[in-house]
């Protein structure tokens, strides 16, 4: 009797900062379920967003390729993805796994995701409006759910709209709220697939939370006491020697205005989404249990990027600062025991690792991948690499403000063409409050990871300006 291979879920949250998991704040845990999964799993404690932006950190999350390689660069519909980007969803497909979807689609491959695989069940943010428009209610946008900023889009600074870091109730039962949906749909697709013993299924569920914006439904809206909170020293705080053109960038105009006070009640927001999402991870992972499969199941959970929270006078992401470039990362496989791994790794190293698991790694070919398998640290058998971890930002809607960053176990350096560069010294000032790019002590580090970097970049079709 030929084996059936192994279950693989696959879970990420949206904006979920790396600190979450194992906070405790007013005396509660942020994320309980997680915590308990981490004790199982192999738990990567320096986890790296390719690019600190939804829709091309999750299309290169999924493809196992950076942005630039994918053609995926921006939130907006102006990119053209090349047709030969497969996901991981289509591999697996391929593979012979049935596969499910449940959540945001933030993938932008031609086909359409939905289009190019054979989903068993596919469920997105347009079966969720309809779902809520069955119940009766209708989901409107609080009037201060958007802040106005002025942003770099094409060569001039145009108006657009963000989600706000105002925080307020969600109005309707809980029921109705977005990941509670699909957490209801991707619990009865594991009840479905279990009862079927020939054939594995691989299933992706993208949760929405804690991204804004803000509208928290209770209890959770209330489970974290503002004023009550410990927060990082930093926030509202802006690091010496800054490039003049970070306050130009839109994470620091939507910071602008905002008071400590107001701080703190964007922070018990964003904890109180967190732990909704977690709870949600923890009626999937019940029902994984329930259904006696869950020892054999591959289980991996991770965030697209994080969110900056006011550190730096910051908010959202879309800039190389750890709290917006670093994620929370684990992987539990059957076989494989906990640990935690603190060297350096990439969220592109997901795919390479599922496929080496699977005895497949022709699918994503070596050349192609810009991650590397995980897969000798999770068995134990060989540590990783010492590498450095790359990341690219080049704007939101359009071609604006634009960043690249190289990051070692000892430093960061920030590069943009129309500024100043930055270096930051992580063992000494894990905050990245001070930039020491301009003394001369650190000269010597600054232009090797700048050499380094721009040489990366060029191998990967970047096209930032590489002449200063």
């Amino acid at each position: 009797m030929v084996k059936k291979k192994p279950n693989i879920v696959f879970i990420t949250t949206d904006q979920q900062r790396a600190d979450t998991l194992q906070m405790k704040q007013c005396g509660i845990e942020v994320t309980p379920n997680l915590n308990e999964l981490a004790k199982e799993s192999c738990v990567f404690s320096r986890a790296y967003t390719s690019t600190p932006l939804c829709v091309p950190a999750r299309t290169a999350l999924a493809t196992g390729k950076y942005p630039t390689r994918t053609g995926v660069v921006l939130n907006g519909r102006e990119d053209n993805p090349g047709e030969d980007h497969k996901p991981i969803h289509q591999m697996l497909s391929e593979a012979g796994y049935s596969v499910g979807h449940f959540g945001m689609n933030h993938i932008r491959v031609q086909p359409e995701l939905n289009e190019r695989v054979s989903f068993e069940r596919y469920i997105d943010q347009r079966d969720y409006t309809d779902y809520v428009a069955c119940g009766g209610a209708a989901v409107r946008e609080h009037p201060r759910g958007k802040t106005k900023v002025e942003e770099l889009c094409g060569g001039v600074y145009k108006e657009r709209q963000y989600s706000s870091a105002h925080a307020h109730v969600w109005e309707h039962p809980l029921t109705l709220f977005r990941d509670v949906y699909y957490t209801d749909e991707a619990v009865r697709f594991v009840d479905e697939s279990a009862a079927r013993a020939d054939q594995p299924f691989a299933l992706f569920v993208n949760l929405w939370a804690p991204h804004p914006p803000l509208a928290v439904p209770e209890p959770y809206h209330s489970l974290f006491d503002p004023d009550a909170l410990e927060l990082p020293a930093n926030v509202g705080a802006v690091a010496a020697g800054e490039p003049a053109n970070r306050r130009r960038g839109a994470a620091a105009r939507l910071a602008e205005g905002i008071s400590p006070p107001q701080w703190r009640q964007t922070w018990a927001a964003h904890l109180g989404l967190t732990r909704l999402a977690d709870d949600c991870i923890g009626r999937l992972l019940a029902a994984l249990k329930r259904a006696g499969i869950y020892d054999d199941t591959m289980l991996l959970f991770m965030s697209d990027h994080g969110e900056l929270l006011g550190q730096h006078n910051m908010y959202q992401k879309m800039e190389m600062y750890e709290p917006a470039v670093k994620v929370p990362m684990l992987i539990k496989a059957p076989s494989c025991p906990p640990r935690t791994v603190d060297e350096l790794v990439s969220h592109l190293d997901i795919v390479p690792t599922i496929l080496d698991w699977l005895g497949r790694p022709e699918m994503l070919p070596e050349e192609e991948a810009d991650g590397i398998s995980l897969l000798p640290v999770l068995r134990g058998e060989a540590p990783l690499p010492e590498r450095s971890m790359f990341s690219q930002y080049s704007g939101n809607q359009r071609i604006g403000d634009i960043r690249r960053a190289v990051i070692t176990k000892q430093f960061k350096y920030i590069f943009d063409p129309r500024d100043e560069e930055e270096l930051y010294d992580l063992s000494q000032d894990p905050l990245e409050m001070t930039n020491v790019a301009r003394l001369e002590a650190y000269a010597p580090r600054r232009q090797q990871l700048k050499e380094q970097l721009l040489a990366w970049s060029a191998s990967r079709g970047d096209w930032i300006r590489r002449d200063e």
